[in-house]
């Protein structure tokens, strides 16, 4: 039973590699991708730091920066 799901008549060892090799790929660039929005995130932080106090709090009431901020965790 088993033997036949791994051997897939003759073609399992192209569906395995085939599967394997999505799978890879797939958390790869999970992980790359994930990478790059903590980098981003990060410069984010820093940009906003450093703004003047009337900029700040115009930017902090701005609908899509009080999100960005929520999901990095600083204090709005």
């Amino acid at each position: 039973m088993i033997s036949d799901l791994i051997s897939m008549n003759g073609y399992g060892a192209y569906v395995w590699s085939a599967f394997a090799f999505t799978l890879i790929s797939f958390s790869s660039l999970y992980f790359i991708i994930k990478l790059q929005l903590e980098k981003e995130q990060k410069r984010f932080e820093e940009n906003f730091s450093t703004l003047a106090e009337e900029k700040y709090n115009v930017a902090v009431n701005k609908e899509i920066y009080k999100e960005i901020l929520k999901s990095s965790g600083a204090k709005i």
